[in-house]
């Protein structure tokens, strides 16, 4: 388990490029396996998650190769399906949830898949009721296997089918999509997700052969196709990264350039960061953070305290929210953090509180944050990071506080974050990694 010794008070500058999505590569990486052909994939991020994924698909049988640092290309023309009710296959997509998505791929091309108890961040109840719900709509059997201690799910003729999803899931419709791209008739998924991962996932799956309609709407139409062939596709920004970035330069008072940001599939969230009083200024696909030495967070038109609220797509990312929380810590102003979708993901701020913040945690859900309007007014102090967005936060945090802070369990964010001590020193920061 690694740690990070960061100094905070230390000013950012220069430019810095985003990574590619891992939401998104987690949902196309697993689509490979709808294919026999090659299919090659860029600006695919290097972190723990996805190089996770991409060495399951490699034990499955798939052909992995490296073409470039960010470039892979996929071909699974030999998958072993056996190899799915090995206890080594069920222990390792245990431990990472977007292994999830292999369900949805695997069902539509042969019939059969495997899902473990899936893990990933320990930020409240996930469940996975819509992947089930919608599947079985498509005609899939689940059956628990004590055995194997995991799901056996068998669907040898899928079939098209109107669904009414409980909720808009952004990995459920993913998986829902790949399972019914290759079934039989039109397939019609109402409240479905459209976030822009959705959408590259859907446009990529129409560039191999398939026939999905409504793409970016929250009605898509499916009609299935017999069967699907190679091609390229490219990843766009991370929009949480970004927002990351945003952060630190705001808790810093530092002037960064963000490159190729992917601006316009950021939706809401400039906005919101511009009424936190955070000035951006849009170059292109470029984003200017000019320093500030102090910023006021905006109120709603009658004079009411702002609030931050996450929302399926095109609200606010959940992923977001606990930056939001920490830079208002040092805003001039007050503001209510309402993390609706899950209820552990505030539980890090009195961590924060040690540090000197001004947070009232008014349940599970909502942290009321009473700006300092003092940039560096935070002090120092030792955190364990619970998950890649409360370890960001974390970290963002401890760039800003006077003193020296460490940060535990700091695999937790590599998971989301490539090499970000590396980049982050490269433009002024001081953060040291110890194993």
């Amino acid at each position: 388990m690694s740690t990070f010794i960061v100094e905070g008070g230390h000013k950012l500058h220069g430019e810095i490029t985003p990574q590619g999505a891992k939401n998104e590569a987690l949902e196309v990486i697993c689509a490979t396996l709808l294919t026999s052909d090659r299919v090659e994939m860029h600006n695919i991020p290097d972190i723990l998650d996805i190089n996770n994924l991409i060495s399951m698909l490699s034990e499955i049988g798939v052909k992995v190769e490296k073409l470039a640092p960010h470039s892979y290309s996929f071909q699974a023309d030999n998958v072993n399906l056996e190899y799915l009710k090995s206890p080594e296959y069920i222990k390792r997509s245990a431990s990472l949830r977007g292994s999830v998505m292999f369900v949805g791929p695997m069902l539509a091309r042969f019939g059969y898949a495997v899902l473990s108890k899936p893990g990933g961040d320990k930020i409240g109840r996930r469940r996975l009721d819509t992947h089930f719900l919608g599947i079985q709509k498509l005609g899939a059997e689940f059956e628990y296997n004590d055995e194997l201690q995991a799901y056996e799910i068998c669907g040898n003729s899928l079939r098209g089918s109107y669904m009414l999803l409980d909720e808009a899931s952004v990995t459920g419709t993913a998986n829902i999509v790949m399972a019914s791209v290759l079934a039989e008739g039109t397939t019609t998924i109402y409240n479905a997700a459209c976030e822009p991962y959705i959408q590259q996932l859907c446009k990529m799956l129409n560039r191999m052969g398939a026939d999905i309609s409504g793409i970016g709407s929250n009605l898509l139409t499916i009609n299935g196709v017999k069967e699907l062939h190679g091609t390229t596709h490219t990843m766009l920004p991370d929009m949480i990264e970004v927002g990351s970035f945003i952060g630190m330069a705001a808790m810093t008072g530092s002037e960064i350039l963000l490159k190729g940001v992917g601006y316009d599939d950021l939706g809401i969230m400039p906005g919101n960061f511009t009424r936190m009083g955070i000035e951006l200024q849009r170059h292109g696909d470029d984003l200017l953070i000019p320093a500030h030495d102090s910023y006021t967070i905006d109120t709603f038109l009658d004079g009411s305290i702002m609030t931050f609220a996450d929302a399926p797509w095109p609200g606010l990312s959940p992923d977001l929210l606990s930056i939001f929380l920490v830079v208002a810590t040092q805003a001039k102003g007050s503001v209510l953090i309402h993390q609706k979708m899950f209820e552990s993901r505030l539980f890090f701020v009195d961590k924060l509180i040690d540090m000197g913040a001004q947070i009232i945690l008014c349940d599970p859900h909502r942290a009321a944050v009473i700006g300092s309007g003092n940039i560096h007014s935070l002090r120092a102090t030792n955190m364990v990071s619970p998950d890649i967005r409360a370890g960001i936060a974390m970290l963002i945090a401890a760039m800003g506080a006077k003193g020296t802070s460490r940060i535990h369990n700091v695999d937790q964010i590599d998971r989301g974050y490539e090499s970000i001590d590396k980049r982050l020193n490269q433009i002024g920061a001081n953060i040291m990694r110890v194993d």
